[in-house]
């Protein structure tokens, strides 16, 4: 065969494991919005912890209570957020790890099919728990964020 015929089939290939690349790719964008998404809970705890700190040492007794309470849950919620900014990450390096095995298959002209196949269901699989997460501080979010039932009665 040609060598020009043997670049152009190069370039086709290279060109169709850019395509086949493409959906993970988009992937990896929906996990930088998901980062984006949790990194900002995270930030809005962090400055309502912080708050809440400055206000420990100058309150009674009773109110420092209610504050140490607070702030138990939000650490609580900082704890799921980080979890689930890990698994996003996670995520994120596996569906790096499947386009590179897409490209060193084509390179080195090695089937790693199933290699892509159990990266992709691994990357999958990062993502769900951390959205199983971050589930689960939108759930602590929802508790603790009611009103205490003595403002919501009315005394006429």
């Amino acid at each position: 065969m040609p060598e020009s015929a043997m670049d152009s089939m190069f370039v086709e290939n290279i060109a169709a494991i850019i395509q086949l690349a493409l959906a993970p790719a988009f992937l990896l964008v929906g996990i930088g919005g998901m980062l984006q998404l949790f990194s900002s809970r995270l930030a809005r705890v962090v400055d309502r912890s912080r708050e809440l700190a400055k206000e420990h040492g100058q309150v009674t007794e009773g109110e420092r209570r209610n504050i140490v309470r607070e702030l138990r849950k939000l650490d609580q919620r900082m704890t799921v957020v980080n979890r689930s900014i890990l698994m996003a990450v996670c995520g994120a390096i596996t569906v790096g790890m499947v386009i590179t095995l897409l490209f060193a298959m084509e390179l080195a002209g090695i089937d790693l099919s199933v290699a892509v196949a159990g990266g992709f269901i691994l990357a999958m699989t990062f993502i769900m728990t951390g959205l199983g997460f971050f589930v689960y501080e939108v759930h602590l979010a929802d508790r603790s964020i009611h009103l205490d039932k003595v403002f919501l009665k009315w005394d006429e």
